[in-house]
């Protein structure tokens, strides 16, 4: 038995953790109206000028407090700043050694907890990379197309014991694996952000496609044809009806909606709708609008979702227009979905979207890169605080936390610079790390994008893409907005 069979084989009956019955989504869509009201009544007055300066934004939360240079538990190394009581420990960098001993591949992104068994929790992370990048590992049972670097890597992380336990490839030969979503059902779907012609490759194998990767296992990978073929980014699951929603990664992109024949059942087909305003066919949302303000929404069936003759987005007309889609996210009965550089400042937008009212919400606009600058990946925390992925030209990059009152503040900055003896000590814990094909080598990445954050508990998963790295962060949450 091949190491990944034999580690899995303990795992009998692992549970989702995202499904939720009718009784608990009822809660959740209250909580959701709660939530959705406080945001857009605070932030109806979001340009009003205090002291020179956006009221809102602050340079550190008030509750939490200041940023300080913390040591990683795993490294004794000074990767992160966070505020005072949060510590981390780092796993599953570049070149570290996965159980079946191929290395760790390389540009970390997208991420979620998707799946548990006890102690244990399962989150899959997605690898953006394309054919000549290394080092890659190849899944077998899993590989798309051999020629091909991208794919995904599972971790598994024990509660009890407060650490990483192993990882390894679940997915392999696809192009550019950026975002995706965890499903109700205890997977992760892994998206490809990348568009060709269709049959426009010289390897016969097109791409632009969902994967679906279980938590405690390894995909098939087969494609989700009928959920789209386009850049696409990421996905969040509709608990109650089982759809599927989708950000483009494109100018102009759409936002889709995928309605599977079955329920749970994404693979077995089903059809593909793009946004659109009511009363607005076309509608560009690619400028400023005030926070707060609210569009009736409708769906128009895209009638080429394989793009056999162009872009999707061009065969659903009257679709509306947004700028650069990228992180998605499910959280009590609201989709949040963001525009990475949408805004008349270009420095970036997050949407609502309610299924139940048919309505979508501009909820913020980042009027400066100081406040926050493309914001990427998002993830909803459990105390209902929205944290942003930083994907811009700030130096160092920063998580950033958004609250239901419209404030900002940063909450992590990437503090990585390493030196010849740090990378000498990433090798003495994880042989591979500095000396795997491809490996990263001594030098600042402060600069380098976070991506993929996932909280669970008492604990925030994330990724910062290079040199590619995964962070648990602990600490005293329920003392703030987070």
């Amino acid at each position: 038995m091949d190491p990944v069979r034999q580690y899995l084989s303990q795992f009998d009956k692992p549970s989702p953790l995202h499904g939720i019955n009718r009784r608990g989504f009822m809660k959740a869509g209250a909580a959701s109206v709660a939530f959705g009201a406080l945001a857009q009544n605070a932030m109806a007055n979001n340009k009003e000028l205090a002291n020179g300066e956006w009221f809102w934004r602050r340079p550190f939360s008030p509750d939490y407090g200041p940023l300080h240079p913390t040591k990683d538990l795993a490294t004794g190394l000074e990767l992160l700043a966070l505020p005072e009581g949060f510590n981390y420990l780092t796993y599953g960098w570049t070149g570290q050694q996965l159980i079946d001993g191929q290395p760790t591949p390389e540009d970390h992104d997208g991420m979620a907890v998707v799946a548990r068994q006890g102690a244990r929790i399962v989150m899959v992370r997605n690898h953006e990379l394309s054919a000549s990048e290394r080092p890659r590992a190849v899944c077998e049972d899993a590989d798309y197309n051999p020629n091909e670097a991208g794919g995904t890597t599972n971790l598994v992380f024990n509660l009890l014991e407060r650490r990483f336990e192993a990882s390894w490839c679940s997915l392999s030969g696809t192009i550019r694996n950026c975002a995706g979503g965890p499903t109700p059902w205890g997977t992760w779907l892994s998206c490809e952000e990348t568009f060709h012609p269709f049959n426009g490759r010289d390897d016969g194998f097109n791409h632009g496609y969902i994967f679906d990767v279980p938590g405690f296992g390894v995909g098939s990978g087969r494609p989700i044809r009928d959920a789209g073929r386009f850049s696409h980014e990421a996905t969040a699951t509709d608990p109650r009806t089982g759809y599927l929603y989708e950000t483009e990664d494109a100018r102009p992109a759409g936002l889709y909606q995928y309605r599977p024949k079955a329920f749970g059942a994404y693979a077995t087909g089903g059809d593909l709708y793009a946004l659109a305003v009511v009363g607005e066919p076309g509608k560009d949302m690619r400028g400023s609008f005030e926070s707060g303000q609210r569009f009736h929404t409708e769906w128009i069936k895209v009638d080429d979702p394989e793009g056999m003759e162009g872009r999707p987005l061009d065969s659903a007309p009257g679709a509306a227009l947004f700028s650069r889609l990228e992180g998605c996210w499910y959280d009590r009965g609201l989709v949040y979905f963001v525009s990475t550089d949408g805004g008349d400042n270009r420095h970036g937008q997050v949407y609502t979207y309610d299924p139940r009212r048919e309505t979508m919400t501009m909820l913020f606009e980042s009027p400066a890169a100081e406040v926050t600058d493309g914001p990427d990946n998002i993830a909803i925390s459990p105390r209902g605080g929205i944290l942003l992925c930083e994907d811009g030209d700030n130096d160092p990059q920063r998580l950033i936390g958004l609250t239901p009152n419209g404030e900002t503040f940063p909450f992590a900055e990437n503090r990585i610079v390493l030196s010849d003896s740090d990378l000498g000590v990433l090798e003495s814990i994880w042989p591979g790390v500095a000396s795997a094909e491809g490996a990263f080598g001594a030098g600042s990445y402060t600069g380098r994008e976070w991506a993929g954050a996932t909280f669970f508990g008492n604990w925030l998963f994330v990724n910062i893409q290079t040199p590619g790295l995964t962070i648990a962060i602990t600490g005293p949450w329920r003392r703030g907005r987070l």
